[in-house]
C-alpha cells in the first residue's frame, strides 16, 4: 500500500511544496527542474523582477534577514532550500525549531557562509586546503607571507563574498589594509601555485545516498566564471577519483543535504587542494541541464524531498558550458535567429535579466564528441549574444 505524504495542504493535493529563499537564476532552473515532477514551488523574492520571480506562481516578496517574514513564508512549505548562502544561521535553527525541514541545514550550511569555520572543518576532518589562517591587521598579514614564501598573499573576508567579490591578492601591508574596512574576520591564504581551476560537484540526500558528476575544468575571467568543461579535459583518472571521493567525503562529514560544488586547485606539482565550498546549485554544474542524464537542478530537487537520486552520467563525450555576460548589445533575442540556424544542437539558457555590462544574464551549452569544434560552438554563441562577435 502507497504510505500518504504527510504534507501541510488540502488531502486532495499530493505533491510537496518547496519552499526557495532567493529569487536569482539558480531558484529559476530548480523551479524549472520540478515542473515535470509536478512539484510546487514557493518562493521569497527580493522584488517581483527577480529573476525566478518571473516564473514561480506563488511568490512572497520579502527580506530574508528578517525572521518573522521567514517564518511566515514558511508556513504551507514542507522543506525550505536556497539558491544562495546568506540567511542568517540563526535564523535557520529558528525555523527547524518550529519544525520545518532546512535542506541544508545550518550546521552544514555555516561552511559556505563563513570561510573560517570551513578551513577549520576541513583541517579537522584531513581534507587539503591552501596554507591559511585569520588575520587580524595589516601586520598579521605581513606575519603571515613571512611564515610562508612572502607575497603575493591572498586574502578574503569571510562572510559575503562571490565572484570575486570579496577577495584581493596583495603584495604588501599597505595593499592589505582595504579588507579589514569591512569590519569582518580576515582569511588569509597562501597564493597557489595551480596550473587551472577544477569543480567536483555531488548530491547528497538525508537519508545518505549520494552521487558524484564527473569533475570539470572551471576557467574564470576577472574572478567570474566564464566557461566549464564536462568532464576536465586530460585529467588524470586518479586524481580525478580523489576529487570525487573528497567531494563525497565533505559532504558526509558536514552533514550535507541537496547538491554541493567543491571548487579546487589543481597545483603544478599535481595536488588538489579545496578553494570554495557552495552548498547549492552552482556555475560549475550548468552543463549538466543539457549534458547528464539528471541534472544538478533535478538532483537538487530530489535530495531536499529525500527522493531516489538520478543517474548524474553525462550524455556526451564532451558538454561546453559558456556564460552569456551582458555587453552593451542588449537586444539579445534578436541574435537567436543566427545562432539556432548556425547550431541547431545549441541549447540557450536565459535569466530574464536586465542586461548590464558584466552581468550574468544566461549561459549556453553545447555537447558533442570533438572537443574543439564544442568549445569552438560555445563560445561562438555566448559571443554573438554579447554582442562581441557578429558573424
Amino acid at each position: 500500500m502507497r504510505p500518504p505524504w504527510r504534507g501541510r495542504y488540502p488531502r486532495s493535493v499530493t505533491f510537496p511544496v518547496v519552499g526557495m529563499v532567493g529569487g536569482g537564476q539558480l531558484a529559476r532552473m530548480t523551479h524549472e527542474a520540478g515542473i515535470p515532477l509536478g512539484i510546487r514551488f514557493k518562493l521569497l523574492s527580493d522584488t517581483p523582477q527577480d529573476s525566478a520571480a518571473q516564473v514561480v506562481s506563488d511568490v512572497v516578496i520579502g527580506d530574508y534577514r528578517d525572521l518573522d517574514t521567514l517564518r511566515a513564508f514558511a508556513r504551507g512549505c514542507d522543506v525550505i532550500t536556497f539558491d544562495h548562502e546568506h540567511v542568517p544561521t540563526e535564523h535557520l535553527r529558528a525555523l527547524e525549531a518550529d519544525g520545518i525541514p532546512v535542506r541544508p541545514g545550518p550546521d552544514a550550511l555555516v561552511h559556505a557562509q563563513d570561510k573560517g569555520v570551513m578551513r577549520a572543518r576541513l583541517d579537522a576532518i584531513g581534507v587539503p586546503c591552501p596554507r591559511h589562517r585569520i588575520v587580524s591587521d595589516p601586520a598579521d598579514v605581513v606575519a603571515f607571507a613571512e611564515e610562508g614564501d612572502g607575497f603575493p598573499v591572498v586574502l578574503k573576508t569571510v562572510r559575503g563574498g562571490y565572484d570575486g567579490k570579496g577577495v584581493w591578492v596583495v603584495d604588501s601591508a599597505e595593499e592589505a589594509e582595504d579588507p579589514f574596512r569591512a569590519g569582518v574576520p580576515v582569511l588569509a591564504e597562501e597564493k597557489v601555485d595551480y596550473v587551472r581551476e577544477l569543480a567536483a560537484n555531488v548530491v547528497r540526500s538525508p537519508h545518505g545516498q549520494a552521487v558524484a558528476y564527473p569533475v570539470v575544468e572551471s576557467q574564470q575571467v576577472n574572478g567570474v566564471c566564464d566557461t566549464v568543461i564536462a568532464p576536465a579535459p586530460d585529467l588524470d583518472p586518479a586524481l580525478a577519483l580523489e576529487a570525487e571521493e573528497m567531494a563525497l567525503t565533505i559532504a558526509k562529514e558536514l552533514g550535507v543535504v541537496g547538491h554541493l560544488a567543491v571548487e579546487l586547485f589543481q597545483t603544478r606539482d599535481g595536488r588538489i587542494l579545496v578553494n570554495e565550498l557552495a552548498m547549492r546549485p552552482h556555475n560549475s554544474g550548468h552543463w549538466s541541464m543539457d549534458g547528464a542524464i539528471t541534472s544538478q537542478f533535478a538532483n537538487h530537487v530530489r535530495a531536499v524531498l529525500d527522493l531516489p537520486l538520478g543517474d548524474p552520467r553525462p550524455r556526451a563525450p564532451w558538454t561546453v558550458m559558456v556564460n552569456v555576460l551582458g555587453g552593451d548589445y542588449p537586444d539579445m533575442y534578436s541574435a537567436y535567429l543566427h545562432c539556432m540556424a548556425r547550431d541547431p544542437q545549441l541549447k540557450i539558457h536565459m535569466y530574464g535579466k536586465d542586461v548590464k555590462p558584466g552581468r550574468k544574464v544566461g549561459h549556453v551549452n553545447t555537447y558533442g564528441d570533438d572537443l574543439d569544434d564544442v568549445l569552438e560552438r560555445a563560445r561562438h554563441a555566448a559571443g554573438y549574444l554579447r554582442g562581441t562577435i557578429t558573424e
